[in-house]
């Protein structure tokens, strides 16, 4: 498209840095206002995400960083723990045991 500025090359067969992308995209808001609000929620949106899996990488009963000390974490999971990411009518801090020990 003419006039629109490359994003993935700075210029015919040299691959741009990041610091340059993200000039250019400035500069294309600036002349493009009514994109702003694309920009805002895709960048709002990626870093929600980035976030998210970030917290199922760290806080997730399902992952075991350490195979050796901690293999199946889950197991050590209490009746009260919480590990939804958000219960609607559940107390956890009330829940009690329905099953066996292991």
């Amino acid at each position: 498209m003419p006039g629109l500025p490359c994003l993935v090359f700075s210029s015919p067969g040299q691959e741009a840095s990041a610091a340059t992308m993200l000039r250019q995209i400035v500069s294309w808001a600036k002349k493009h206002p009514s994109l702003m609000p694309l920009f805002v929620f895709f960048g709002a949106g990626g870093t929600e995400a980035a976030l998210y899996v970030l917290r199922l990488a760290l806080f997730s009963p399902d992952v075991s960083w350490d195979r050796k000390n901690n293999s199946e974490p889950w197991n050590k999971l209490g009746p009260s723990d919480q590990y939804k990411f958000y219960s609607v009518n559940v107390d956890d801090s009330k829940r009690k045991k329905e099953g066996p020990d292991f």
